[in-house]
């Protein structure tokens, strides 16, 4: 069943294609007018989204009962690449390492990610993960805003 994608999924699939890791919302449970169901997505399912990097796979996009915008997602990230460089947004982020390693980059510092490591990034926080090993690095991440919550406002340049 294809899904309609709503105007956070078109703003956020804009930003994607500018930065190259689009998610198309085509199977699985993609953006839609209503909150997103009790689902199984397999891996096959969850829309793809490929470039030289590596791959994206979204498996849940849209509004929940509780969120107004969540993401759920895998990536695969080829060796000595990163999806896009680090980034600030106004939604919360957990990313978490589930096979390979690389760098983190959080808050203007660098750490080692490795499988079984974590991080969360508050809104407006500088974020990203680069593959700096000789493996794929494959990452899940988490991403959403609240209902009802107005998100912070973008800080002002230094």
């Amino acid at each position: 069943m294809t899904m309609r994608p709503g105007v956070r999924s078109l703003a956020w699939l804009m930003a994607g294609l500018a930065a190259g890791l689009a998610v198309p919302a085509v199977r699985g449970q993609g953006a839609a007018k209503a909150p997103l169901t009790s689902a199984r997505v397999t891996w096959a399912d969850a829309p793809a989204t490929r470039a030289d990097w590596g791959e994206l796979r979204a498996h849940f996009e849209g509004e929940t009962y509780g969120l107004g915008y969540a993401l759920a997602a895998v990536a695969v990230i080829k060796p000595g690449q990163q999806n896009h460089p680090p980034h600030q947004h106004s939604d919360e982020e957990f990313l978490f390492v589930t096979e390979g390693s690389g760098r983190w980059h959080l808050d203007g510092k660098e750490f080692p990610a490795a499988k079984g490591d974590a991080i969360y990034a508050a809104p407006w926080v500088v974020h990203g993960i680069t593959n700096t090993s000789n493996a794929p690095l494959t990452w899940v991440v988490f991403k959403w805003n609240g209902k009802g919550v107005k998100a912070p406002e973008a800080p002002k340049p230094r």
